[in-house]
């Protein structure tokens, strides 16, 4: 026994070095990214600072890039900040007086941890810094521009994290990597290839410290775009990390240009069809992270969306961060808890198809994940092609990725000549002209030269046919005219618009031995869908309501389910998406 136990003790050493992890891309990625956040599905994320006492961006934009309007002179945030501010002062002065009008008067940390556990969430994402710089703990880094030595006067950071954790969630922090607020060096500003003294200085320090102190789950790294991993320490920081806290830690894939490890974020999207690593949709409930007081109604997701949008990206084998952005005062908007609260209120119902899930594989190795149906709608009139829809798309209902357009348009040559069309898409555009292609566009090729010239002989008006492609992120589609090859202006006319996008119907998750079919339609006394043959012993429940469903399946694989018995008061109690377990135990 002895024996046994110095062994044990002498390998112990071994095995602890064996775990380290180097600062290298092969180390890390050699590391196994830890199971609870590919099982955990759902991730609530909480953009609140500063930028919350104005609440405000434009219809489409992020309330908390507020101070970068200001940077740049933008009209509508200088009006909007001149009711807090003297305008005429240096930005940095105006913004600093937000810090006495941001009180968090009624803030309860642990009234938003219950609320997030209630919602469904596994873990949770707090913008400890954002781009503005002002740290939400007592920072010694910025002894005077953090939330305990002004605004709230309160260690959020702390206190977010100690009620969350005491709730059973996973805690975790968005970092922004550069600030455009700091003198050492102010993003956006000055030379990308300056921030070294920074970075050495200022923001690895600061990192390590706050890090070390609340050893949180989950790091979201961001602002990372304009520079290289090597320029952030990116795989210092993160194998730092990663042996500070130990296997359950977990980092995303924002720390600059050439990231090769964290798990993916798209944004504002409908996810990603293929992944080597763990993912999850970041966004908000509507279009920005931090409160936006100037939002449309329209913008934000109902009850409906959100729950059928979160079970395709779940199918599809990743997961939602979802955003929330609170008011000044400490209180979660209530358009968004009640979000929240229907979320929570499937998910305790239909949980079981959603956490530890996989997308369904078919018997013969096939990834199914959703069948889906083609779907057309007329886009409204225009004058111009010339959209920029970013987090929207140009219909309520349609994807925000995925997506086709045809436009068909009467161009007005003023006079005759010769006239040249360029476009500017993302990511696919093509312009035909009496079956000719006079002009292919590809994002990809990043390249946008004009297409070939055509001679018009006398004023006369010019049918053209735009057929417009988007495969993913940022949606931008515009078409210019150009009389001397030089001089490009917008196409006006008389332009009709047919969007085409394929709309789900259903959609698969798979744990264990039993297969999930999440439907989106309610059900009516029957249900036909086509499926793998089943076996003769398969059971087949509707979660929510109690009994078994009868079955039959054809030869070709169609599936007929008779929910004539099902109890009209249970399946009354059901909404947004219908889940059916197949094969399942009880």
């Amino acid at each position: 026994m002895k024996r046994i136990l110095i062994v044990a003790l002498l390998l112990c050493p071994l095995a602890l070095r064996a775990q380290t992890v180097e600062p290298t891309w092969q180390s890390l990625n050699q590391r196994p990214y830890p199971q609870w956040f590919s099982d955990a599905k759902l991730g609530i994320f909480i953009h609140w600072g500063l930028y919350s006492v104005p609440a405000y961006a434009g219809k489409e934009g992020y309330g908390e890039w507020f101070y970068r309007g200001l940077m740049t002179g933008d009209a509508d945030r200088r009006r909007i900040m001149s009711l807090y501010a003297d305008t005429s002062l240096p930005v940095f002065e105006q913004y600093k007086t937000l810090t006495r009008l941001w009180h968090a008067e009624l803030w309860n940390p642990q009234e938003w941890a219950q609320m997030f556990r209630n919602a469904g969430a596994q873990y949770v994402l707090l913008v400890t810094k954002h781009h503005d710089g002002y740290s939400l703990w007592d920072d010694p880094y910025q002894p005077q521009w953090n939330s305990t030595m002004s605004g709230p006067h309160r260690n959020i950071v702390e206190e977010l994290t100690a009620a969350v954790r005491h709730e059973g969630l996973r805690m975790g922090f968005y970092y922004s990597l550069p600030e455009w607020t700091h003198p050492r060096h102010i993003w956006m500003e000055d030379p990308d290839s300056a921030i070294a003294d920074y970075v050495d200085n200022y923001m690895v320090p600061q990192f390590k410290t706050l890090v070390a102190r609340y050893k949180p789950d989950a790091i979201f790294a961001d602002g990372d775009w304009q520079n290289t991993p090597e320029q952030f320490h990116s795989q210092e920081l993160i194998s730092w990390y990663y042996n500070l806290v130990g296997p359950d830690a977990i980092v995303n894939d924002r720390w600059g240009r050439g990231t090769q490890h964290g798990f993916k974020t798209p944004e504002y999207s409908d996810g990603i069809s293929i992944a080597d690593r763990p993912w999850a949709e970041c966004r908000g409930i509507g279009r920005s992270f931090g409160l936006n007081r100037n939002e449309d109604l329209d913008n934000y997701l109902t009850d409906r969306q959100l729950i059928q949008h979160f079970c395709e990206l779940v199918a599809s084998g990743g997961g939602l961060t979802l955003n929330v952005g609170p008011a000044a005062d400490g209180t979660i908007p209530l358009i968004q808890q009640e979000r929240l609260r229907a979320l929570g209120r499937w998910l305790q119902v239909n949980g079981e198809a959603i956490y530890g899930s996989h997308p369904y594989k078919t018997p013969g190795g096939i990834t199914s994940t959703c069948q889906r149906t083609r779907t057309i709608a007329s886009l409204p009139h225009s004058t111009t092609i010339d959209f920029d829809w970013v987090r929207n798309a140009p219909l309520k209902g349609m994807p925000v990725d995925n997506f086709e357009i045809h436009w068909h348009g009467i161009f007005d040559a003023p006079e005759k000549g010769w006239y040249q069309f360029k476009a500017e898409a993302d990511d696919e555009m093509t312009v035909v002209y009496y079956g000719d292609t006079i002009l292919y566009y590809n994002h990809a090729w990043a390249e946008n030269k004009p297409g070939t010239k055509v001679l018009l002989k006398q004023n006369q008006a010019i049918e053209l046919d735009v057929r417009y492609k988007e495969k993913d992120l940022e949606a931008k589609a515009a078409l210019y005219v150009s009389a001397d090859g030089e001089h490009f202006v917008p196409a006006d006319g008389e332009w009709h618009g047919t969007a085409c996008w394929h709309r789900t119907l259903r959609c698969f998750t798979q744990k264990g031995d039993n297969l999930y079919i999440i439907e989106f339609e309610r059900p009516g006394k029957n249900l036909t869908l086509n499926m793998p043959r089943l076996e003769k012993n398969t059971r087949i429940t509707l979660l929510g309501t109690s009994g078994t469903i009868q079955w039959k399946q054809k030869k070709d694989g169609t599936l007929t389910l008779d929910l004539s018995a099902l109890s009209q008061k249970e399946l009354n109690a059901l909404d947004h998406a219908w889940v059916f377990k197949v094969n399942g135990k009880k």
